[in-house]
């Protein structure tokens, strides 16, 4: 509630720029961190295919997502479309992968950019080793403050900091590749014999845990539904641009890396490379280049934990709305206008990861998130399809090809989920349980507070059927 009684929402400023920037911003970070490790569990070329199998589960996510959240426009994303189309444990369980996804990702950011600046302050000559830990801090603390006080302004700022992180790829692949000079690419040398391929195709299989992080976080412009001006235009405008956007970087990203980097250096995540687009920059002995992709690197991260500080708040904010939890996180700030509860109370947990959980073990947490709410999308599109056909409800986008991408990204995450049993089976097992507790949580004690009647907010016909 706001001044004198009035209720205050969260503001529509946002436009099809800020949906692409808010996708593209949370998952650039992939190009320049983490994708390799891909390339340890398979080889380059089983990278390169793992990159492009989930560059098309992530176009059918795309697609799903346009669809659905064009039409139900409400803060949440897939948490509010489980609402409406499947139910309240589905939603649920929907709405903790959203927040947990994005506020490990938001960590694996935070500890890339504390490993960036303690190498540049090698670069510049300082001796010792530099406490990676007060930077982390300082980057998530700086970030929710922004997104504190203000959706337009921390949009507006991922933004700029992702079109020159996207602008830094580009000029490094012209750059190395021959389009602007001599080639600095090695790709038939560091291919050689079993280098490209070197555990056969149980690596290509192995790879495609990794594979996902080339784009993890574009389901991410749904959560802009509520912030937007024009829903049925800019959240299909700026995904779809986004998902394109991201294919394009990704596959430059994994010729230049593969071209100047020895795969067992490239895919170490332990005394390997962190980032491999610096790393790659540093080898071309340009200095202007390592300055640029320096800049872009910490662009890259900065913008993700941005848009994950956004996008996993929202999450939290709908689920306190609804009563799924306390209602106290449902709040809006009278003046910014912002979930500002849950933007605070989500600061302690990343801090907690990003401080006290290896890189590779971070990400993994945000993949199992992400891949448990991707499972749920096909799902989600059947039963939206056949409770509400094309002709009984208006829709902002309505995408091609029904059900084929429905059953390509169930299929694609079903071969994921085996993949990193493979290499992560522990923690998969471990977070399906966490899972699991949270849900008989819910379903014996949280569900009593729940405002049932108050849950199908958008003004539809009946589900055919019912």
């Amino acid at each position: 509630m706001g001044p004198h009684g009035t209720q205050v929402g969260l503001l529509r400023v946002l436009g099809p720029a800020h949906v692409w920037a808010l996708g593209v911003g949370i998952v650039l970070v992939g190009e320049y961190m983490g994708w390799n490790f891909a390339v340890g569990k398979g080889g380059a070329y089983a990278a390169l295919i793992a990159c492009w199998l989930a560059g098309i589960l992530y176009t059918c996510v795309a697609m799903i997502d346009s669809e659905v959240t064009s039409t139900v426009a409400a803060a949440g994303g897939q948490y509010t479309q489980a609402k409406h189309i499947v139910g309240p444990l589905m939603a649920f369980n929907v709405g903790l992968y959203l927040v947990f996804a994005y506020t490990m990702l938001e960590a694996a950011n935070a500890i890339t950019a504390g490993y960036l600046i303690s190498q540049v302050a090698a670069l510049t000559g300082y001796e010792g080793e530099l406490n990676q830990k007060p930077f982390i801090v300082l980057s998530i603390l700086f970030l929710a403050w922004l997104n504190y006080r203000g959706v337009l302004a921390t949009l507006t700022f991922n933004l700029v900091i992702t079109a020159i992180a996207f602008t830094a790829i580009i000029i490094l692949f012209l750059s190395t590749s021959g389009v602007l000079g001599g080639s600095m690419m090695q790709h038939k040398a560091l291919f050689e014999g079993a280098a490209a391929l070197p555990y056969g195709w149980i690596g290509v299989l192995a790879a495609m845990h990794f594979g996902l992080w080339y784009y993890l976080g574009i389901e991410g412009t749904t959560q802009a539904a509520e912030e937007v001006r024009s829903p049925a235009r800019a959240l299909p405008f700026g995904t779809l641009a986004g998902i394109m956007t991201l294919l394009i970087a990704a596959t430059l990203t994994w010729y230049i890396c593969t071209g100047l980097i020895p795969w067992e250096f490239l895919g170490d995540g332990t005394n390997g490379s962190v980032a491999p687009l610096f790393d790659a920059a540093r080898l071309t002995g340009s200095q202007p280049l390592v300055v640029l992709l320096g800049v872009g690197t910490l662009f890259a991260t900065l913008a993700s934990a941005n848009g994950c500080i956004n996008d996993a708040s929202r999450a939290w904010f709908s689920l306190g709305r609804d009563k799924y939890l306390p209602g106290w996180f449902g709040a809006v700030h009278p003046k910014y206008r912002t979930p500002y509860r849950s933007i605070v109370f989500l600061v302690p947990i990343a801090l907690a990861f990003a401080l006290g959980a290896p890189l590779d073990q971070v990400i993994t947490f945000s993949i199992l998130s992400g891949l448990l709410g991707y499972t749920f999308m096909p799902i989600n599109m059947i039963l939206f399809r056949r409770k509400w056909p094309m002709d009984s409800i208006k829709r902002g986008y309505e995408h091609p090809f029904h059900p084929l991408p429905s059953i390509v990204l169930l299929t694609l995450c079903a071969v994921t989920f085996f993949a990193v049993f493979l290499g992560y089976g522990t923690q998969l097992v471990a977070m399906i349980v966490f899972y699991i507790v949270a849900s008989l949580w819910f379903h014996f004690w949280r569900y009593r507070f729940v405002a049932r009647a108050a849950q199908f907010t958008m003004p539809w016909p009946r589900p055919k059927g019912y």
